[in-house]
């Protein structure tokens, strides 16, 4: 391990991590308590839900954006430099949306609030990566991402019943009140390092020449669309599916969140080991229960083993990025900026195709299926990767 945690006096490698993941904690409450309150949203500027969506699509937008800008200009920054001017724009785009005066406002507030995301993600991992032992890169990493899986547990319904009970925007500034005590604990415990390896634009941009860096890629952008199919769709499949209580869409969603924090960990552990068997295996696991998901929303205790399962799924994401630092020695910055890119793509992707689908009358339940073939679609690209790093191998070994 380098000696970074040791740089900022007491601080240990342990309160480094947890330091990072209250930001990427943020970031979950930032961009996934904004879909529940849409309705709120609505009534206070009278908009319809297609209208006030946009708030959403404008977040996403801003991250796909934000990430590749801010990752290239801030790859040679010291990475608590480049930490918090994130922080700090999470806290005021957050704040201003707060008290947004029209819908307009707030799109344009909620696409700004993107801006940081996708950068303050990859920079936050890079660290983690750079103060992990050899072998222990991939859970250091997804000790960070289980910031945000904690946020889809504890963090958004608790926000959720703010809106419900007072008003969104106290959602959205509360939010903006945990940038600034992220920002006082970046300063206080995040070592102030100089970047061990300088970077360039153009070392930043060769990864665009990588083939396998976009087949990797292609495994989140396809079979995480599976992912985001499913969950867009949850509360719908319960009300017109299952017939059960409002309330029990909750713990849907809970159940959801500690399958992502659970995948997180396990798969974390186990990326060390193999990243590329780990995903492969997760991702037959995936098809699997997606499609078991159509016959298991009749009952409500198989539908939420199945939803915790698909929410396991997301773990993969830090293993994915574990991945493609293997196969690029240079342009990580790019590379942290590409996986959040990414994962937005998927995020319009599942939603999508499964609105298609609801729409030529299929059940929401059947978007199952449409989640099992993007699994599926996620497989096929990690089996084509697979293939390219063996041929990799095979030349190197010959060399």
């Amino acid at each position: 391990m380098t000696n970074v945690a040791n740089s900022q006096g007491n601080a240990s490698t342990l309160t480094i991590l947890i330091v990072l993941a209250l930001g990427t904690f943020i970031l979950g409450l930032s961009e996934f308590s904004m879909m529940p309150m849409l309705p709120l949203i609505s009534e206070t500027f009278s908009s319809t839900p297609a209208q006030s969506g946009y708030a959403i699509s404008a977040y996403a937008i801003g991250v796909v954006v934000g990430a590749p800008l801010f990752m290239i200009t801030t790859a040679n920054m010291r990475k608590r430099n480049a930490l918090l001017m994130f922080v700090s724009m999470m806290f005021l785009f957050n704040g201003l949306s707060a008290f947004a005066n029209s819908l307009e406002q707030l799109i344009l507030f909620r696409f700004l609030s993107g801006l940081p995301h996708g950068a303050y993600f990859a920079a936050a991992i890079l660290l983690a990566a750079d103060i992990a032992p050899a072998d222990k890169r991939a859970s250091f990493m997804s000790k960070v991402f289980m910031g945000l899986t904690i946020a889809t547990i504890v963090g958004v319904p608790m926000v959720t019943l703010v809106g419900q009970n007072f008003s969104w925007r106290y959602c959205l500034a509360g939010t903006a009140v945990l940038a600034l005590v992220a920002l006082v604990l970046i300063v206080k415990y995040v070592p102030n390092v100089k970047n061990t390896a300088p970077t360039s634009i153009l070392d930043e941009l060769s990864v665009l020449k990588n083939k396998l860096v976009w087949t990797i890629l292609g495994i989140i952008i396809i079979g995480f669309g599976g992912v985001f199919c499913v969950y867009t769709f949850i509360a719908d499949t319960i009300l017109e599916v299952t017939h059960t209580p409002a309330y029990t869409i909750s713990i849907a969603m809970i159940m959801f969140g500690i399958g992502c924090t659970l995948g997180n960990y396990l798969l974390g552990k186990a990326a060390d080991h193999s990243p590329l068997k780990t995903t492969g295996a997760a991702l037959i696991g995936a098809v699997v229960f997606a499609a078991s998901y159509v016959s298991a929303s009749h009952n409500i205790w198989l539908l939420y083993t199945v939803i915790f399962f698909i929410g396991f799924s997301v773990g993969l994401g830090t293993v994915i990025q574990s991945l493609l630092m293997d196969v690029s020695p240079q342009g990580h910055a790019m590379i942290g900026a590409l996986v959040q890119c990414a994962f937005n793509t998927a995020n319009a992707i599942g939603p999508w195709l499964g609105g298609m689908a609801i729409a030529g009358g299929a059940l929401p339940s059947q978007t199952g299926y449409v989640s099992a073939a993007l699994f599926l679609g996620g497989f096929l690209m990690w089996s084509l990767s697979a293939m390219q790093m063996k041929k990799q191998s095979c030349k190197l070994s010959k060399m």
